[in-house]
């Protein structure tokens, strides 16, 4: 346990939900190299340098592919939707809190994930980044306390919702806006992609 703001907190693991099938983009969002290696291993590097361990959550059957530098934790598929994969990290860590990171937002970077480490809220159920337009969490881009999973799954055993931003919505979560929106972009079709490769190579402000 650490202490943040003289809270004890409880160790921060980093998740990479690498696990979609990617249907709209045609190809795995998580093999995608927008900063010269695959997405989903530069957001595991980003989180090593944020984190007390990382691991890429994944299917069962992309582990056959994985180099073993890499920590996994494989989708249990009790779950539907994004619950599925952060769930299952929850469960085989359960005393660990867990930055969720989606792998399809390829303008975060080191700042802003430490942005969001360094104003975590042990004393809420979830630390988000929420854009300033619409100030609604982004649940693929939090910090998960254990309390806020364990309340997830109960809210999922009796909820016929399985949005992990409506959980966050009618949860107390600390919300932080990031320094600019689009760093939060999501990156889910070949348009968003060839946007996010211009925006690339058009600036180095991200």
């Amino acid at each position: 346990m650490k202490e943040i703001g003289g809270n004890k907190a409880a160790n921060l693991y980093g998740l990479v939900l690498a696990g979609g099938k990617s249907t709209r983009m045609g190809s795995d969002k998580g093999l995608i190299k927008y900063h010269s290696i695959p997405q989903q291993e530069h957001l595991y590097k980003l989180l090593e340098r944020t984190c007390d361990k990382v691991f890429l959550s994944m299917r069962e059957e992309q582990q056959s592919g994985m180099d073993n530098d890499f920590n996994t934790i494989v989708d249990q598929n009790e779950y539907r939707g994004p619950f599925n994969g952060i769930l299952s990290a929850h469960k085989t860590y359960p005393n660990a809190a867990w930055f969720v990171l989606a792998c399809d937002v390829p303008l975060i970077d080191l700042k802003a994930l430490k942005n969001l480490a360094d104003n975590r809220n042990p004393k809420k159920l979830a630390t988000s980044y929420a854009t300033k337009k619409n100030n609604l969490p982004e649940p693929l881009i939090t910090i998960w306390e254990p309390e806020g999973l364990k309340r997830a799954i109960s809210y999922l055993e009796t909820s016929e919702s399985t949005c992990p931003r409506k959980f966050l919505i009618n949860s107390d979560v600390e919300l932080i806006n990031p320094k600019h929106d689009e760093l939060l972009y999501n990156a889910n079709s070949v348009s968003d992609y060839e946007f996010i490769k211009s925006k690339l190579e058009m600036t180095n402000e991200f």
